[in-house]
Formats: C-alpha cells, structure tokens, sequence
C-alpha cells in the first residue's frame, strides 16, 4: 500500500509556503489556481493534478528533486496487512473549524484511487462554514448524535447510522447532543 504520500505533499506545501512566508493568495497567483483551491490542497480536501502540483511546487522555488526525495516512500513491497495503532492516527486541522478534531488513520491508494480514512470527533457546540471537497464520502456514526446538511437538506443521525453522499456538495455536521459525537469518515477523492 501507498502510505501517505499525498498528505505528506499537502503537509509539506503548506509547510514550504508558511516557511517562506508567502500567502494562500501569493501562491495561488503564481500556481495559476485560486486562493481557494490551494487551501483545499494544504488542507487535504482535494488532490492536485500532477500538472498542478507541478506547478505550485515550481511557484514555491523548490527543486523538484529535493521535494520529492524528503518524501518517505515505501520500501517497495506492497503491505498484505497494515496495523495502525491508535498512536499512530495523525492528528490533523482543517480550516475555520471550531471543536472539529481530526485524527487520520490511514491514507492510501487503491485502484489508482486516493481513500483518506479519518476519525472526527465533533465537541459540543463545534462550528465551521459549510464546505465542499473533491470526493465522495461515507460517514459512520460511532457515538453521539448529529445533524448533517447537505445542500439544503438535514439528516439526523446517532451511533450506528451512516451517509454517502458527493461531498462537491456543500456540507457541514453539527453535534446536536450533549456529549462529543465520534465519526467515522471515509474520503474517496475523485480525480481532477
């Protein structure tokens, strides 16, 4: 299995960015992308185009070489089995979000396709903006209760409920109860 490297990508724009103190906005003008997408990027909510990532990378002064070689790679052979124990989940922010805590089990590849496995525990009275992200997702209710919009539609759910849903559509959950709600979320990313 592919371990991680598209975070590892995304970690280290943002990192790289930050570091030459260059904002979201500076980068996305000289990537030929918007403000927008670059924060998508940075923060795991999509997955570049070779081209495009090429590009920002190009936009952050960085050889190519070096960027990739401090990657970690995989040591060549594919895993058959992968053990994450809970010490090993990443922890993780996204943006403008209040009491959403992110802990990323397993990032990987398969079938060409990148799944992102995360586990979201959402405090009481936890707050963001509706967002979009470039993927299909699976949610899985393991304790709590919540209340998902999607579009223009809400759904309650609490432990042992689930949603699919094309998360190119604005969504946000909402803890409605009087305890942290813990969600299971899978991300299948769809190509740009």
């Amino acid at each position: 299995m592919q371990k991680d490297v598209i975070l590892q990508i995304s970690n280290k724009i943002k990192e790289k960015r930050k570091e030459r103190q260059i904002t979201l906005q500076e980068l996305a003008d000289k990537a030929g992308v918007t403000k927008g997408f670059i924060s998508q990027i940075e923060n795991n909510r999509t997955v570049p185009s070779l081209t495009v990532l090429l590009s920002i990378i190009r936009s952050l002064n960085i050889d190519l070489n070096a960027f990739f070689d401090e990657l970690q790679g995989d040591n060549g052979e594919e895993d058959k089995v992968l053990v994450r124990t809970k010490a090993q989940y990443q922890e993780f922010q996204k943006e403008n979000a209040r009491g959403f805590l992110y802990q990323r089990i397993l990032s990987t590849h398969v079938q060409d396709k990148h799944i992102d496995i995360v586990l979201l525990r959402l405090q009481k009275n936890s707050r963001r903006a509706m967002v979009r992200t470039d993927a299909f997702e699976f949610k899985y209710v393991i304790s709590g209760n919540i209340e998902y919009t999607i579009g223009e539609n809400k759904h309650i759910l609490g432990p042992g409920d689930s949603i699919y849903f094309d998360a190119r559509e604005p969504h946000n959950p909402k803890n409605i109860g009087e305890e942290e709600a813990v969600i299971l979320v899978v991300y299948f990313f769809i190509d740009k």
